[in-house]
């Protein structure tokens, strides 16, 4: 199953919490807050959203962090993914 989102929605994959000790043990990230950074997966079409003009400023690809409070989380095939608005998207991460 494929996930299109409409209008201003991105659909994102939260990144793996995971931390690394100064010796190099990788600790899971179970036992930590989850992250607030992820990856798009789809961006919507945007448009005209309540009256105004929406340009989606994220692409495919993108990590981004988002509002730690926003979204509604779905679970498809075993996947557990994020959907937001664009506004709820605070950064684009580059480099």
């Amino acid at each position: 199953m494929k996930l299109v989102p409409l209008g201003d929605r991105v659909v994102l994959k939260q990144l793996v919490a995971e931390e690394t000790t100064k010796s190099g043990i990788v600790l899971p990230g179970q036992s930590k807050e989850k992250p607030q950074q992820a990856e798009v997966i789809a961006v919507g079409p945007g448009g005209v959203v309540d009256g105004k003009e929406v340009k989606m400023e994220v692409k495919v690809g993108d990590q981004v962090i988002y509002s730690k409070y926003s979204g509604t989380e779905v679970k498809i095939e075993e996947e557990e993914y994020i959907i937001v608005r664009q506004n709820d998207i605070l950064a684009v991460c580059e480099g």
